[in-house]
């Protein structure tokens, strides 16, 4: 039924409603969903619902004399709900006049007169001309998620960045093409972003939280207990979880966002085990989801961790909806986030032309624009690469002077070989600037101190990392940047365990300074920050987890 398009018939005529619902039924109920109304302002209502569930209305028949709303008055009010369908007046021989005019007042397509027997002389040949026309322009209809938001919005950003790391489907409707829609909803300019769900929901301004549970995401745990607790779904996070799962531990994923972390928005991974043609960061996550969820895992999404403390034998996981449970262990594989650019105006702009990282999805947008990539790693290099695809000029900005200190080899051969790509080393950005979005940069040369602006549309950053652990108590240890301390790497230069150590034995290799609680991936100090490496150390966690329960 919802393939289908639809065929409309307003009549105030209970009688001649139903007469002529029944013979449309009769000729385009197989390939059309013939809806019937008796007034302009129940049809409208329908319309309204129709539209904001995503369904395609190819033809409006109303009649002409109907109370209160006659039939030219519903057409023009419907050309804003349904601007696509094909418009016919019913109308008796004393109202050809009025429908004449309607043809040039509401853009009318045609007028049929009454009675319209027999109808595959007089009503089906018309209407099937306006249905063949209406289907040659006719876009597929769409079932997924419809995101209404100003394309240089932060907040319409961070929504469409969820969807489509949570693998959601959705369109993205801005300025005309979404008219129809936002009046269909009823929405105004100051409530958007918003998200309308195939049921025909409104959520107006909506927190990630209240999108994950309408898309059938689970946001809050399902017991009071488990075994383990995973804080992350990040390579580590995805890799303890599965492990642990696998073996027989109950555990419960948490991620604040989507699983995947940094390297799920990464476009491709050329360097990872067993894909030797290279596999995208969102397929990789995705693969490893599944995997998790086949072997019983948990997973929450939009779900914040707040506190980690010890309670009684077990491991107590705050979240920041007030709610808690426990653990026997917990693996903390928060991973980190973007370093933020020090730039000035770059804040103000976040969102509005400055992103962080990049999901592949965002390459297709930037089709004819010049894009700026901050950074000099890997995943800058495989960012610039992809985005020279679609755009017409990317340029890497480098705060070195050689992209091979800190880029592999591959992913610089390939930037020196694109005629689309311009690399900027000794170079920094000093400061954003534009009015709604991004419209200029200014750079600076590290070695002459000479400033220069040049116009740009789109900045993405992808400068070092920040660990994500503010939100850990003084019993957690540090060091200097941040980055979780465990094992050895716990003894200060005395060779001293940290104050709070209670128990008789040494700190595990992954363990941190609370025990039971372990650390995995890119947020312990001295780790290799790379998939592989973290993936490695979520198995190797869960491990020493086994021998933590066990009390060897």
């Amino acid at each position: 039924m919802a393939g289908r398009p639809v065929l409309m018939t307003v009549d105030d005529d209970p009688a001649v409603s139903r007469a002529i619902a029944r013979d449309l039924r009769r000729r385009f109920g197989s390939r059309c969903r013939v809806v019937r109304a008796e007034s302009g302002a129940t049809a409208l209502e329908a319309l309204r619902e129709l539209t904001l569930r995503g369904e395609a209305i190819a033809i409006l028949l109303a009649d002409y004399r109907m109370p209160e709303m006659d039939g030219v008055a519903f057409l023009e009010r419907a050309m804003d709900l349904a601007p696509t369908a094909r418009r016919v007046l019913l109308t008796a021989y004393a109202d050809t006049d009025a429908a004449i005019r309607a043809i040039n007042d509401v853009d009318l397509d045609r007028y049929l007169l009454k009675p319209w027997d027999p109808p595959e002389e007089r009503l089906y040949p018309v209407l099937e001309e306006l249905l063949e026309a209406w289907t040659r322009a006719a876009r597929p209809p769409f079932d997924g998620i419809t995101l209404l938001g100003h394309q240089w919005s932060a907040q319409t950003q961070l929504l469409k960045e969820f969807l489509a790391r949570n693998q959601v489907p959705y369109r993205h409707l801005t300025g005309e093409a979404a008219e129809p829609v936002l009046a269909a909803a009823g929405l105004a300019e100051e409530q958007l972003p918003a998200v309308l769900m195939p049921d025909g929901a409104v959520l107006a301004r909506p927190e990630l939280r209240e999108v994950a549970a309408r898309c059938g995401l689970s946001t809050t745990a399902g017991s009071p207990f488990y075994d383990v607790v995973v804080v992350g779904g990040g390579p580590a996070g995805l890799g303890a979880a599965v492990y642990a799962s696998s073996e027989g531990l109950r555990t419960l994923l948490v991620e604040r966002t989507a699983t995947g972390g940094q390297a799920g928005q990464s476009s491709r991974i050329e360097n990872y085990l067993g894909f030797p043609g290279g596999v995208s960061g969102s397929e990789l996550a995705q693969r490893a989801r599944d995997q998790a969820v086949g072997f019983d895992v948990e997973v929450l999404s939009a779900a914040e961790v707040t506190a980690v403390a010890p309670h009684g034998d077990g491991r107590a996981v705050s979240f920041a909806d007030g709610t808690e449970v426990t653990a026997h262990a917990v693996v903390l594989a928060t991973g980190v986030s973007w370093t933020r650019l020090p730039a000035h105006g770059a804040d103000d702009f976040t969102g509005r032309g400055v992103y962080y990282g990049a999901a592949a999805y965002e390459a297709v947008g930037t089709a004819g624009e010049h894009v700026y990539v901050v950074g000099a790693a890997n995943s800058a290099g495989q960012a610039a690469l992809d985005f020279a695809r679609y755009a017409r000029a990317v340029t890497v900005v480098a705060r070195g002077p050689d992209l091979r200190r800190s880029m592999s080899e591959y992913l610089v051969s390939r930037i020196e070989a694109s005629d689309v790509i311009e690399v900027l080393t000794s170079t920094e950005v000093l400061a954003v600037e534009g009015g709604e979005r991004v419209e200029r940069l200014v750079l600076c040369d590290a070695r002459t101190r000479v400033e220069r602006t040049v116009a740009a549309s789109r900045l993405f950053v992808f400068i070092g990392a920040t660990p994500p652990t503010g939100w850990l108590d003084e019993r957690f240890a540090r060091d200097a940047r941040g980055f979780l301390l465990t094992g050895p790497a716990l003894r200060d230069a005395g060779g001293a365990l940290p104050a709070g150590w209670p128990l008789e034995r040494e700190p595990y290799f992954l363990e941190s300074s609370v025990p039971g609680v372990f650390v995995a991936g890119d947020v312990r100090s001295g780790s290799l920050k790379r998939v592989a490496s973290a993936v490695g150390e979520g198995a190797m966690a869960v491990t020493l987890v086994h021998r933590y329960l066990a009390g060897t």
